[in-house]
């Protein structure tokens, strides 16, 4: 084993030599200031935006819902529960925008909040229902909400709390959330396959638990309920009356005391749930894991002010610039060893340091050709080879134009090969992967650039981002759409349903990422994941698959 001294020197050694890294220059030339107070403008529009959704989020279900949880049910509001289990303030929130906007109505943050914090020293994910919502109550948005962040848990074998205050499936859409292979019973699939894999799964039961919503806490390794306000069932008390004729208050039918004394459904009886809250905490302090401790050297800030990506966050692809411009105010001292520099130049391939933490950059700049794509297969399969996670930063060019000559149609033909192969190196990449989309995300360069089919770790998105097959803003070049038997009415249509479509909070109000992030907090929210990540090194116990979950007594 490594000596403490021996550690000490390896890492200042590591630093000294990340100094050797050349500087990248973050100057924005004069000539393109146009380019700058465009872009500028566009993100102020769009940060706006975002933030009047969030305030909208923030008010979950509303005052009454608020009062009638607070002071009615004397229940603390889902926040405030986890103040009480986070070690610090730092809650990294995934999709908080879940939905908005939705064809069956808005459901605020899709009625749970889910993200990764830390309990004594160790990063989790946090399932949290919000009972002000529709009194807790599942719709088929809250089930993908909840069955991404049980992804990321496994992907990332990081352990899962669950705090259980739900009143079940919303049953006039039961048919968008039971049935299916990844609706609400997935769920409880996954805490079957996570405790097989050893993945550690915490609940507390701190309100009701009707139907499906009774399994998550059961299933869990151990589980707290809270006295009075926690109960558990698969019917509650109006069910038993209309089928038995019986009253029952909730308490008997499936409280703490019931549960804890006799079923043997929990592990934990709480008077309180601040004293839930608290035997969590302990329960974190036994698990069997070596914490990571963070590197207190000190690493060094971009050189570049990070406030001024928001005039580098193109609003049209025409308004991009340089990629560098945005890597130098993103990565330590904004030193870069870039990877093939005069080769496929549309690509910028490369090794960084984002707070300490080294990275490989795969980043667009410009269309993805043949030649780019072949040196972005190179690189991956380098990270890969050196256990390097990578930060894909995406921003595709629209659909180029259609072949008109028999070398242009050659072109295109290679350039689909290399795409191809790029595609496999990043499907086949077994090391961590980020994407960032700073710009555009559009059809198969997307794939290439580890786009969400492509599974990555995490996913986020600037707000001016827009995330399509086609870029609504260049529709009519698109001769494959273009037909004598659309009208001028209906192509106008079709153009504002793309443009409503690949709107950055459309995407995130579906799940398809995990949460619009500020421009000038990427850098943050990057680190956060790459130490995120870096957790899965430091469990003692073996990663090896057990054919048995644990399954309760």
């Amino acid at each position: 084993m490594m000596h403490t001294s021996s550690m000490s020197f390896s890492i200042k050694n590591k630093h000294q030599y990340i100094k050797s890294f050349p500087i990248l220059d973050g100057n924005i030339p004069s000539l393109y200031r146009h380019v700058l107070d465009g872009n500028s403008s566009n993100s102020e529009i769009c940060i706006q935006r975002y933030l009047e959704l969030l305030a909208k989020i923030n008010k979950g279900g509303g005052e009454n819902a608020i009062f009638h949880h607070t002071q009615r049910n004397k229940k603390l509001l889902v926040r405030e529960r986890l103040r009480m289990l986070l070690d610090d303030e730092f809650f990294l929130e995934l999709s908080p925008l879940a939905g908005l906007d939705m064809p069956y109505g808005d459901v605020p943050a899709a009625g749970c909040l889910t993200g990764l914090g830390r309990i004594c020293g160790i990063w989790c994910v946090f399932i949290a229902n919000d009972a002000t919502v529709k009194g807790g109550t599942i719709y088929p948005i809250s089930v993908k909400k909840q069955l991404r962040a049980q992804e990321i848990a496994i992907q990332n074998r990081l352990p899962s709390v669950y705090l259980v205050d739900s009143g079940g499936a919303f049953l006039p859409l039961q048919a968008e959330l039971f049935p299916d292979q990844f609706h609400g019973g997935r769920i409880f699939y996954n805490e079957a396959v996570m405790s097989a894999m050893k993945i550690h799964q915490v609940a507390v039961v701190c309100g009701s638990c009707t139907a499906g919503g009774a399994y998550v806490p059961t299933m869990a390794e151990e589980t707290a309920i809270v006295d009075k306000i926690g109960t558990m069932f698969l019917a509650g008390p109006p069910l038993v009356k209309a089928a038995t004729g019986e009253d029952i208050l909730p308490e008997e039918l499936g409280g703490a005391s019931l549960h804890s004394k006799v079923s043997g459904c929990v592990d934990h009886f709480a008077s309180s749930e601040k004293e839930a809250y608290e035997c969590v905490r302990n329960i974190f302090a036994t698990l069997n894991y070596e914490i990571p401790t963070e590197d207190t050297l000190d690493y060094d800030s971009p050189l570049y002010c990070a406030d001024e990506l928001l005039g580098l966050a193109p609003k049209d692809y025409s308004y991009t610039l340089h990629i560098k411009l945005i890597l130098s105010r993103m990565i330590d001292g904004s030193r870069f060893q870039e990877f093939k520099a005069n080769y496929g130049t549309t690509l910028v391939t490369g090794f960084a340091y984002i707070e300490g933490q080294l990275v490989g950059v795969v980043a667009s700049n410009g269309e993805l050709t043949h030649d780019a794509s072949l040196k972005g297969c190179h690189f991956i399969q380098l990270c890969n080879q050196r256990n390097i996670p990578i930060l894909f930063i995406l921003n595709t060019a629209p659909q180029v134009a259609e072949p008109v000559s028999f070398a242009q149609a050659e072109d295109h033909t290679n350039r689909l090969k290399a795409q191809a192969s790029m595609m496999a190196a990043v499907a086949c990449a077994a090391v961590p992967k980020i994407t960032l989309v700073i710009g555009g995300c559009y059809g198969n360069e997307s794939y290439a650039m580890c786009g969400r089919s492509f599974d990555p770790n995490f996913l986020f998105l600037w707000p001016n981002a827009r995330i399509a097959l086609v870029d609504s803003r260049h529709f009519p070049t698109y001769s494959l759409i273009w037909d004598d038997n659309w009208t001028g009415t209906e192509l106008k249509q079709l153009k504002e349903k793309l443009e409503e479509e690949s709107s950055a909070f459309y995407s995130s109000a579906r799940v398809w990422d995990d949460g619009v992030i500020l421009p000038q907090n990427s850098r943050k929210v990057i680190a956060q994941c790459l130490r995120i990540i870096k957790q899965q090194k430091y469990q003692i116990l073996s990663p090896q698959q057990y054919p048995l979950p644990v399954i309760r007594v």
